[in-house]
C-alpha cells in the first residue's frame, strides 16, 4: 500500500478513536456512568456499532483509554512546565504548583474511583515521582532542599501533601499549600 494511503487510514483511525473518547467522556459527565451504552456512543460519534466494537469491547475500556490520554497530557504538561523553568528550584516549584492545580480540578467522583485503579495510574505515578525526585536531587545539590531524606521519600511527601489540593476552594489556597509543602523540603536549621 502507498504511504499516503497508510497515513490516511492511520489518521482516520486516530480520529475515530479520539472522537469516541471525547464523546464517551461527555456522555458520562452528562448522564452518569451507569446510563451510558455503546449504542449511544456509536450514534453520537457517528460510527456504526460494529466499528465501535472493533476499537473497544465496552464503555469501561473506552473510559480507561480516555483516562490514559488525559494522564499522558498531564505528564506532558508537567514536563513542559519543568523544562520552561529556570533551574531545578524554579522547576520544582512550578511542577508542584502545576500538579496541585491539576489535582484541584479532579476530585472524587464515581468515575475517578473507577479510573484510578488501573495499572496506567501506577505507571504515571511512578513517572511523576521520578520527575519530582530528580528535581529534588538537583535542588538538594544546591542546598535549597534537605538532603537528609531520600529524594523518593520527599517526592512521596510532596505528592501526598499536594493531594489535599482536590478539596481546596481557590487557586490562592493551592498556592499556599504549595508553599507549605516547599517549606517542609527546606534543610533543617
Amino acid at each position: 500500500m502507498p504511504k499516503l494511503w497508510n497515513d490516511t487510514i492511520s489518521a482516520h483511525r486516530q480520529a475515530v478513536r479520539d472522537a469516541t473518547l471525547d464523546t464517551t467522556a461527555t456522555l458520562v459527565a452528562k448522564h452518569g456512568l451507569a446510563s451510558v451504552k455503546m449504542s449511544q456512543i456509536a450514534e453520537q460519534t457517528g460510527v456504526g456499532r460494529a466499528t465501535l466494537y472493533k476499537y473497544f469491547p465496552d464503555v469501561q475500556s473506552i473510559l480507561v483509554a480516555w483516562h490514559q490520554r488525559q494522564i499522558a497530557a498531564h505528564l506532558d504538561h508537567l514536563a513542559k512546565v519543568r523544562d520552561q523553568a529556570d533551574g531545578a528550584d524554579a522547576g520544582l516549584r512550578a511542577v508542584l504548583e502545576a500538579y496541585a492545580l491539576i489535582s484541584r480540578q479532579h476530585h472524587g467522583t464515581e468515575l475517578a474511583a473507577l479510573l484510578h485503579r488501573g495499572p496506567h495510574v501506577a505507571r504515571a505515578h511512578q513517572h511523576l515521582k521520578a520527575m519530582i525526585g530528580n528535581l529534588l536531587s538537583a535542588s538538594a545539590k544546591s542546598g535549597s532542599v534537605r538532603d537528609d531524606i531520600a529524594p523518593d521519600e520527599l517526592a512521596n511527601y510532596c505528592l501526598h501533601a499536594l493531594g489535599a489540593a482536590s478539596s481546596l476552594p481557590s487557586r490562592a489556597a493551592v498556592r499556599r499549600l504549595v508553599e507549605v509543602t516547599l517549606a517542609g523540603l527546606r534543610p533543617p536549621r
